[in-house]
């Protein structure tokens, strides 16, 4: 259904090293640079971060969720760690197993914009 997700970021150089870094747990190499953009290019979709071309701050969105999916704890906590490591913020529970049987582990990137990792049950 989804092609693609783009959030504004106010620092783009500070944001690719948060992104960067999160992503390289996955798998996925560094951002790619598209006339200032940076592109995330993985099997299921594409992620992308840019300072807002209409030169208004970027905000982030309030209620607002992106979650990544992950292949195991092992993998959603080095995710998580990665991310606290550069720049981001724990928030909510701590990373780990829910009542629901879903990992679930959460961060603010550099902007305020809420990211989960998630590895459903099973």
């Amino acid at each position: 259904m989804f092609s693609h997700v783009m959030i504004g970021v106010s620092d783009i150089e500070k944001s690719k090293q948060f992104y960067d870094a999160v992503f390289a747990t996955l798998g996925l190499g560094p951002g790619v640079d598209n006339n200032g953009r940076y592109f995330y290019i993985s099997p299921g979709g594409v992620f992308a971060i840019t300072v807002p071309i209409d030169g208004e701050p970027a905000t982030h969105g309030n209620g607002s969720t992106i979650g990544f999916r992950v292949e195991s704890s092992e993998q959603g906590d080095a995710w998580h760690a990665a991310g606290v490591a550069n720049g981001g913020k724990a928030i909510e529970d701590a990373p780990g197993l829910r009542e629901n049987g879903m990992y679930l582990a959460y961060l603010r990137d550099p902007d305020g914009n809420k990211i989960c990792a998630l590895q459903p049950p099973g």
